[in-house]
């Protein structure tokens, strides 16, 4: 076997390894979001989030699982059955991939205070209009499940739910706020915890679903002090180099698989000729 077998034959091995680890993996994930979608009650119970974040997630877990299980399909069967029609097709939805990620970090980076304005606006006016309209169920969700996973109270300042006429019309001394702002790390009096357990819609669902859209009566001492905006601007800043990693790392794995790929496809011919035996 000659040098130039010996190149393509690995190329071709690599990439189908590659490609079958990633379909094994893309399986698992679409078999996870499948479950989730199954068995909501137990998955709720153990990992603690509400159902709407829930379906969100799932769906995006089995959607990614299928798109990855597809890619790697073609790119083992390509490889391995030196397919080029599904090596270029492999190549192509690959750059097609890495071309729409290069679009969105761009997009990102160019139109950030537009968008930063934008989540602004959508997050000050779901704060206003709390639990008065139905429709507005799944941004709500999403704002209480932010104030619990990040330990803020409001988009700028717990400031911003005092000043809700609907959740505070009678202005008592004890705001009524989401239960999601509840820091039960500063809960040291046991009479706030007491009030929190005697209200129907307080604490004792928060303490099944971990966060909920429910509005408890807190003491300003027991709820958190930070607003959400700039939770949400510190996780970015602390995680940046991890986002960015994860990213970099992706893209670089996708060049990798590209190039291996048109390298494969453009010396197919003249290496491994399925009709050569008939010429």
């Amino acid at each position: 076997m000659s040098a130039q077998d010996s190149c393509l034959s690995l190329v071709k091995y690599l990439l189908f390894v590659f490609n079958l680890f990633f379909f094994a993996l893309g399986s698992l994930i679409f078999c996870f979001g499948i479950w989730i979608l199954i068995d909501k009650n137990s998955f709720v119970s153990f990992v603690g989030l509400s159902f709407l974040p829930l379906q969100i997630w799932s769906k995006v877990l089995a959607v990614s699982g299928l798109i990855t299980m597809g890619v790697a399909l073609l790119g083992c069967v390509g490889a391995l059955k030196k397919f080029r029609c599904l090596l270029g097709l492999y190549f192509g939805i690959l750059l097609l991939l890495f071309a729409t990620q290069i679009t969105l970090g761009i997009l990102i980076s160019t139109q950030r205070v537009l968008l930063e304005r934008k989540v602004n606006e959508i997050a000050t006016k779901t704060v206003q209009n709390y639990h008065s309209d139905p429709k507005n169920t799944e941004a709500e969700e999403s704002l209480d499940y932010v104030q619990f996973q990040l330990h803020c109270c409001g988009w700028n300042s717990p400031q911003d739910w005092f000043q809700i006429s609907s959740l505070n019309r009678n202005q008592s001394v004890e705001p009524l706020v989401p239960c999601s702002c509840y820091n039960v790390s500063r809960a040291n009096d046991s009479t706030a915890v007491d009030r929190l357990l005697a209200q129907p819609s307080g604490l004792g669902q928060l303490a099944q679903t971990r966060y909920s859209t429910d509005v408890c009566t807190i003491s300003a001492d027991h709820i958190y002090q930070e607003g959400c905006a700039r939770s949400l601007q510190k996780w970015l800043h602390n995680h940046l180099i991890s986002i960015v990693g994860i990213c970099l790392g992706i893209g670089l794995l996708e060049l990798s698989f590209m190039t291996l790929s048109i390298f494969l496809c453009r010396n197919l011919d003249q290496v491994y000729d399925p009709l050569s035996p008939y010429h």
